[in-house]
């Protein structure tokens, strides 16, 4: 009798582990909190000369269903300085982060993280601008080069002090 009712008890047992296993995962949507999604996360500014100030707007929307607050911005180096929305965005609308990199006494290759802390309920974000800083005497390109060699169209704009 007890292994009649040992064998049921583990069969059971083993059928809703079965069943838990093979459940069909949950919808994916709108998060219930702010969600923040970046239209590019990372932007190449190609090669630049060096002492100029290479200036780059990321855009972002609110897909969660609450208003999404940007509370801070902190940047990997003093040469980098942040601008962005400070209402409040509702779900479904967009905000910017304005990103500036001054060049001056930088060389090489760059990469220039942004870390954005909000509400966002997949915590803080990160954005880049990458990119090679050359010799002020040296030619430098605006527009960055793509995989293929072609000048991609440049979003930036150069401020030379």
């Amino acid at each position: 009798m007890k292994k009649t009712l040992l064998l049921a008890l583990s069969l059971t047992a083993a059928a809703y582990s079965a069943q838990a296993q093979t459940a069909a995962p949950a919808a994916v949507g709108p998060v219930a909190g702010p969600a923040i999604t970046f239209e590019e996360s990372k932007f190449d500014f190609g090669s630049v000369a060096q002492g100029g100030t290479v200036t780059h707007v990321f855009k972002f929307k609110n897909t969660g269903k609450a208003p999404l607050i940007v509370n801070n911005i902190g940047v990997s180096c003093g040469c980098t300085t942040p601008e962005w929305t400070k209402a409040p965005v509702a779900p479904g609308k967009t905000g910017t982060i304005t990103a500036h990199f001054n060049t001056t006494g930088k060389f090489g290759m760059q990469n220039k993280v942004l870390t954005v802390e909000s509400n966002a309920s997949a915590g803080a974000a990160t954005v880049s601008l990458v990119g090679e800083v050359k010799e002020a005497s040296a030619t430098a390109s605006t527009a960055p080069a793509t995989s293929t060699g072609a000048a991609a169209p440049a979003k930036m704009k150069m401020k030379v002090k």
